[in-house]
């Protein structure tokens, strides 16, 4: 521990407004804390004015930014080789956001060229606004660390996505398709091409909308033959077919492995970190036709992938516009007619149903938390984790998940009160709602009053009860619409 008494400790996190005076009063009040740190932040979590991932890094001792610019960093969301993305909430107690802090990692504070290419990144996206983009909103330097911000998208990438489903019906891959397109489209009409198109590039909101992100080695009209901004992949399929460079042909390429993968749930060529493997032209020349892999997917699907993944160039569509020409009809004849001018002009803020139920579960235990976030993953939920019943309701009245797990542990106090006004909140917002009430509150199972899509259940329990429950409770959501 870096800190030798609470008090040193307290002032410390106070200066960096990690927590305020009267959260480290209330924990006083509330547990005994004696001299030793550790005691402190077991009372500060305990509360939930810090984090489980704030907590650790403080007992750890680890050099790590826990607050930066306007933010506090509350939990790392993704990890790559190059920078770390976090979920952060702004210093402002009036403010309820969340927000996306990508930083780059450690060791490259002390090299130029990669903190002029974080930089670079962030400069060339802010000007973007669009739906089917991750905004970025600044960028700055806080002591060493050099971070931007962004909205939070509270899904996974399409990598994360895909593990789960391990396949999409062919609707979701057309809906998803005219969504990555378009983000496609609007980019190049900024004069920008995207460079490093993947799955784990490509962002699912909890309303099943696709986003593009990390632009890190996107391609504008002043990179020239600047090889720094080649994706391995990118290069390796241009040189073999005399693309020129940036050319938004290679972005429409990518986007079809995309979809490849997508709709049959198999990547179109072996994954390898190997950059001379992936360097190998055969790797990109040699994809079986997608009714090869997957006899089962629509002609019309399958005709549309099989055109963005010709190697020719000249083969392929010849932009955005007319892929999005081809995809949208097809989106609209196996359908889905009324998705299929969601991302038409005027149709943008339209909300479509997601293609995995979104719930938001309450539990301020880490490792119930854990166990809850797997069990659920595992079974088709995408799992949203919050350890305060204050904030779960704020997300519940600005963005209403699908469903809604309550865990009375994760209850300080008027357990009956919070149980009736979810039960009241799901109702309203029509969210299938699961309340496990704490062991000994057997009693309360009288006084409250659940509806059709709401289930009551008691600790102890099982999680695949909770499963069940939520199950019901969604079902009978959907018979009410």
């Amino acid at each position: 521990m870096q800190f030798e008494t609470t008090d040193e400790l307290a002032r410390e996190l106070i200066r960096l407004r990690l927590v305020t005076d009267a959260q480290v009063a209330e924990c006083h009040q509330s547990r005994p804390v004696t001299s030793d740190p550790g005691s402190l932040l077991d009372a500060l979590e305990a509360q939930h004015f810090l984090t489980a991932y704030q907590a650790g890094k403080l007992r750890s001792g680890e050099k790590a930014p826990l607050v930066l610019g306007d933010y506090k960093l509350q939990y790392q969301n993704a990890s790559g080789s190059f920078a770390r993305v976090f979920r952060a909430a702004p210093l402002d107690p009036t403010d309820n956001r969340m927000i996306g802090v990508k930083v780059l990692r450690q060791r490259f504070l002390d090299d130029p060229k990669a903190i002029g290419h974080f930089h670079r990144e962030a400069e060339l996206c802010m000007k973007l606004r669009h739906p089917n983009v991750v905004p970025i909103y600044d960028v700055g330097i806080d002591d060493e660390w050099h971070y931007f911000t962004m909205e939070f998208i509270e899904g996974g990438n399409l990598r994360d996505f895909i593990r789960i489903r391990k396949k999409l019906d062919p609707v979701e891959v057309l809906r998803c398709g005219c969504d990555m397109v378009e983000g496609l489209k609007y980019a190049l009409s900024q004069g920008m091409t995207h460079r490093d198109f993947k799955m784990s590039n490509v962002l699912m909101s909890s309303r099943g909308v696709a986003k593009l992100v990390d632009f890190g080695l996107a391609g504008d009209a002043t990179d020239g033959e600047d090889e720094s901004v080649h994706a391995v992949e990118y290069a390796a399929l241009e040189k073999n077919t005399h693309a020129p460079i940036n050319d938004p042909r290679s972005d429409l390429f990518f986007l079809g492995a995309v979809l490849y993968e997508l709709s049959s749930g198999v990547c179109p060529w072996k994954r390898t970190a190997d950059p001379a493997e992936r360097k190998q032209f055969s790797r990109y020349s040699g994809i079986r036709p997608l009714a090869m892999a997957d006899p089962n997917t629509p002609r019309v699907l399958a005709d549309i992938i099989d055109r963005l993944l010709r190697i020719n160039p000249d083969e392929r569509y010849q932009s955005a516009e007319e892929a999005v020409a081809d995809l949208r009809p097809a989106l609209s004849g196996l359908g889905d007619s009324k998705q299929a001018l969601a991302g038409q002009p005027g149709n943008t803020q339209e909300k479509r149903p997601n293609s995995i139920p979104t719930v938001l579960c309450v539990e301020y235990r880490p490792k119930q938390q854990d166990l809850l976030r797997e069990y659920l993953s595992k079974h088709g939920f995408r799992v949203l984790m919050l350890s305060s019943w204050e904030r779960a309701l704020t997300r519940i009245r600005s963005n209403p998940p699908d469903g809604l797990v309550l865990m009375g542990d994760a209850l300080d106090g008027g357990h009956a009160d919070a149980y009736d006004e979810a039960l009241s909140w799901s109702k309203l917002q029509n969210i299938g709602c699961v309340v496990v009430l704490r062991s000994g509150e057997q009693a309360l199972l009288d006084q409250l009053t659940p509806h059709a899509s709401s289930q009551l259940l008691t600790q102890p329990t099982r999680l695949r009860d909770v499963r069940s429950a939520m199950l019901e409770s969604l079902e009978a959501c959907q018979n009410r619409e």
